[in-house]
């Protein structure tokens, strides 16, 4: 446990209230800290007791149905259901709440926090992953840093780098080849991280990891002298939820399970 962590309810290990386990969530996670179009913390409230959570990158009528069929009575997702804008109940929207309520199954989602946290953030994660030194905020999100960077322990080349993300993310990346041959200051942002690159070159960094490409910035990479490896936006924003999920096994003995429904995005 680390000075971050709130400490736990005194709850039998197992199991744990659920008011109690979303007020240890958003302490942790300090959910009311970023300007977020996400309606972070519990979105839909279900059974009053929580034993079993599942995770999830996503929240659809899948993976609501799949989390429901664990026998979870919380589903943590990256994103939600709400944006910051009122949606009628009808349609695939319908659809999603009502089998969320006829399951009795909690939502609690964590968008900008968890891509922002600096022990099971998604950014967090990977940088860990690969074995960044040096680490350093990086990545502003209205006006504050989201991401990480660092230096990678040796240089690689740009194809090896993209090999390596490859094996962790299992997504095929698109390079960007806009800077430097090799790789070695590295600045990691999931999932619509394309806009970073300027900052990206600002920092001194030669590549950024990212998820997902846009086309407005496609010539920035070229231009700025940084090469962008895209990994997917789902791919690299599973890294979050799996990390909060096996945080709660650790603080409250909470069996959990990964629902993996990748996109291809």
């Amino acid at each position: 446990m680390t000075d971050s962590t709130p400490p736990a309810p005194q709850v039998q290990r197992g199991e744990v209230a659920r008011d109690a386990l979303v007020a240890w969530l958003d302490e942790f996670l300090q959910v009311g800290a970023y300007r977020d179009p996400s309606l972070n913390g519990l979105q839909i409230e279900g059974t009053p007791t929580i034993r079993r959570v599942a995770a999830s990158v996503d929240t659809s009528v899948k993976s609501l149905r799949a989390a429901a069929d664990s026998g979870a009575d919380l589903l943590i997702v990256h994103h939600g259901l709400f944006w910051g804008r009122p949606l009628p109940l009808t349609g695939p929207h319908r659809e999603r709440v009502r089998t969320a309520l006829m399951a009795d199954l909690n939502l609690y989602a964590a968008h900008i926090p968890l891509d922002a946290h600096p022990e099971v953030g998604n950014n967090a994660m990977m940088a860990r992953a690969l074995s960044l030194q040096n680490v350093r905020p990086f990545g502003d999100w209205q006006g504050r840093p989201i991401g990480q960077a660092g230096e990678l322990p040796f240089a690689q080349s740009l194809q090896d780098f993209a090999d390596r993300v490859q094996k962790l993310t299992g997504e095929i990346c698109l390079v960007h080849g806009g800077g430097t041959p090799t790789v070695h200051r590295l600045g990691i942002l999931s999932g619509s991280g394309a806009g970073a690159i300027a900052e990206a070159a600002a920092a001194g960094l030669d590549t950024l990891l990212t998820g997902e490409p846009e086309h407005k910035h496609f010539h920035d990479a070229f231009e700025y002298g940084v090469n962008v490896v895209y990994a997917g936006h789902y791919e690299t924003e599973v890294f979050g939820v799996r990390a909060l999920a096996a945080r709660l096994e650790e603080e409250f003995g909470l069996a959990w399970q990964f629902l993996h429904q990748p996109t291809g995005l």
